[in-house]
């Protein structure tokens, strides 16, 4: 029998080390490396996919101007956002990884999408649920597939031997940190056990054409749990996120080799599964019937889809002497600039007020045309004096108190047009790229905050 051989692998990152060492030399965090077992015993009956794939690599040099290229035929699912976040469907040997929160419903989502997929043979593998348990969750969904297969296992031995057997034309593993490989003698969900199981899936999906999901966890601190290679393995990364309290979840790409970076999709939980969201500006602006002070519309974008989302905002004289700064669903760094912009443009003292802004419906915005509706909804509040009902607005705000242009103006005017908004409000500098004969909506340029506080109040 050979010695055991053991490593240190650091927990952020993956960088190994044959003695421990406090800081990592890799991603400068400390006190992140754990020992590993990486082997014991002898190397036979260790097995990996290559043993079971029917045919042998085979590599050769080949100059690039002889490659020919044709689009890929992607594989279209029934769910639209799935679609949309993936860059119009699932590519023939890709690697998705999708993480989120434990029980925001990353396995209701994929077992739904899997059972309505009844043109292929799909095959989904459980290592944190018995087969008892995701037959009680596919009744509530209440979708039938003959060619829908489950495996319970956590052996990528035994499961590989099952997926030569099948053939299945679509994989999805929940979760990889469960799976554990005869090759590493690690417990399951180590750095060493994640990295070697995820490498051995992404060989099969690259030469059996076989598209792959790998469900993951996340830590305390949200980022996905193991090693940071396993982001850069995969092709596409997708974040399902939201707030328990609300019953809308969100699907946004982090990564994507095969389309945009910047789509989302969003889903409502329900007790039937996850019903898609196909017009979420209407439902994100439906709870507004009477007019109140520190509200405010914004036209957003995300990726290629419009968004009018709701800004609400509340300034308070501070009670306790240093003022407070609370945002939701906003970057608090980029509250506290809009306020100096206010002070020292406006001339309004916030300085002595508590400031607390929330964007409606639990979602989270990063686009920066969101500023303009965020510093109105500060004003109304401010002056107490409510904004009307019919506006919206779109503009990034600069440091001079300027209203700079956005991106895909057209797009943003259209949706405000759609749901019945009858003015909106935008930079003077995004005049050359619309026409605004094309649309009923009354378009007011401006090309400064000031402008905008005469216009409103």
């Amino acid at each position: 029998m050979s010695k055991i051989k053991t490593a240190f692998f650091c927990s952020n990152c993956g960088y190994e080390s044959t003695k421990w060492i406090g800081k990592c030399p890799s991603c400068n965090q400390w006190n992140t490396f754990s020992e590993e077992v990486i082997q014991s015993g002898d190397a036979k009956d260790k097995t990996t996919w290559e043993d079971y794939s029917d045919k042998k690599r085979t590599s050769k040099s080949v100059a690039l101007n002889e490659i020919t290229y044709k689009e890929e035929k992607r594989l279209v699912t029934t769910d639209a956002e799935l679609n949309r976040v993936l860059g119009g469907g699932i590519v023939a040997g890709s690697l998705v990884l999708v993480a989120g929160e434990p029980g925001i419903g990353k396995s209701t989502l994929f077992l739904q999408n899997g059972l309505q997929l009844k043109n292929i043979r799909v095959l989904y593998i459980s290592g944190e649920e018995s087969e008892q348990q995701i037959k009680m969750r596919s009744d509530r969904l209440n979708i039938s597939n003959e060619n829908f297969y489950l495996l319970t296992e956590t052996d990528t031995n035994i499961i590989f031997k099952e997926i030569k057997k099948l053939r299945p034309e679509l994989v999805i593993v929940d979760s990889i940190q469960t799976l554990q490989s005869n090759l590493i003698d690690s417990a399951a969900g180590t750095v060493s056990q994640i990295r070697e199981c995820a490498a051995a899936f992404q060989r099969f999906a690259k030469e059996t054409n076989t598209p792959v999901f790998l469900i993951g966890h996340i830590t305390k601190d949200g980022s996905i749990a193991g090693p940071k290679i396993l982001e850069h393995m995969v092709d596409t990364v997708l974040q399902f996120e939201g707030d328990r309290h609300y019953a809308y979840r969100i699907l946004r790409t982090l990564k994507n080799r095969f389309g945009s970076t910047s789509e989302l999709g969003i889903y409502e939980m329900s007790g039937t599964g996850m019903r898609v969201v196909t017009n979420p500006s209407e439902i994100l602006i439906a709870q507004r019937e009477e007019v109140l002070s520190g509200s405010g519309i914004a036209a957003a974008l995300e990726g290629m889809r419009p968004l009018l989302i709701e800004v609400q905002a509340l300034v308070t004289p501070s009670v306790y002497g240093t003022p407070q700064r609370t945002v939701t669903g906003f970057d608090l760094r980029r509250l506290q600039l809009l306020l100096a912009v206010l002070e020292k443009r406006g001339g309004f003292q916030f300085g002595l007020k508590d400031v607390f802004v929330n964007i409606a419906g639990g979602i989270k915005i990063e686009d920066p045309s969101i500023d303009l509706a965020v510093i109105c909804a500060l004003l109304s509040s401010y002056e107490d004096n409510p904004l009307p009902k019919n506006i919206c607005f779109a503009g990034e705000v600069g440091l001079n108190g300027e209203i700079r242009a956005v991106n895909r103006i057209e797009q943003r005017i259209a949706e405000a047009q759609k749901l019945g908004f009858e003015k909106i409000i935008v930079s003077k500098f995004n005049k050359k790229s619309f026409d605004a004969k094309a649309f009923q909506i009354q378009i007011i340029a401006l090309s400064r905050v000031d402008e905008v506080y005469q216009q409103l109040f």
